[in-house]
């Protein structure tokens, strides 16, 4: 049985994990405090789940999904994920990860920094361009004509391969957006950018825990990574 291992356990990271267990994978699920403070989401996600270290996630997961906070990207050991392929959710906020000059320069993606970084592992960017309500919510099975579809990028084709085959088990189609490189088109500020999932958009960031979601297809998808400008 597939393993999926969480580094980061807060809204994306615990909506993928639910994810995981409906469609009848393991998780690993890990955070800065430690195990002890997972006990509740554990106990929640039931006998598939359980509460680890960020080794023990990186170490027991087939797949690892590292979903912290942009700024603490470079805290976490690269050596712990060498060899692996890691589902990357980071998003690059600067009033909240402090600036990053290369990246208000467009010089670089936030995703080829976590590249640079992780240099033994296989990134690829997935779960960030979507609010963690409408991710749990939009999943349908396969055929499903409200089958909804998530961007990813990354520069190795099995990871990105890899990455597809879980969001199809997880509920979800792809649109491959190209290398981490191309990562711009779905990062905050760009029309692929939460805006495809909303029933009403014009709410913003303010409405969006009210927001009800709405199917967003490939089409929509690729149109929305189309329209992104730098």
């Amino acid at each position: 049985m597939t393993t999926l291992g969480l580094i980061g356990s807060g809204n994306i990271g615990s909506t993928v994990a639910r994810l995981a267990i409906e469609a009848g994978l393991q998780v690993v699920v890990s955070n800065s405090r430690g195990p002890e403070t997972l006990v509740g989401l554990v106990q929640e996600l039931g006998d598939r789940a359980r509460a680890g270290t960020a080794e023990e996630a990186a170490a027991d997961g087939d797949l690892v999904v590292l979903s912290v906070p942009f700024k603490a990207y470079r805290e976490v050991p690269a050596e712990l994920l060498a060899g692996k392929v890691v589902l990357e959710t980071l998003n690059y906020y600067p009033q909240r990860d402090g600036d990053f000059p290369e990246l208000d320069a467009d010089e670089i993606t936030s995703s080829e920094l976590v590249q640079g970084h992780l240099a033994g592992a296989k990134v690829v960017k997935v779960f960030n361009n979507i609010y963690f309500g409408h991710l749990l919510g939009n999943a349908r099975p396969s055929g499903d004509p409200d089958r909804s579809a998530l961007p990813i990028a990354g520069d190795d084709a099995d990871a990105k391969e890899q990455a597809t085959r879980l969001l199809d088990r997880l509920g979800w189609d792809t649109v491959d957006a190209g290398t981490l490189a191309d990562s711009w088109r779905f990062q905050p500020d760009t029309p692929a950018y939460g805006g495809p999932y909303m029933a009403d958009p014009g709410v913003g960031v303010e409405g969006i825990a009210e927001d009800p979601g709405t199917p967003a297809q490939v089409e929509k998808v690729e149109a929305a990574l189309a329209a992104a400008r730098r």
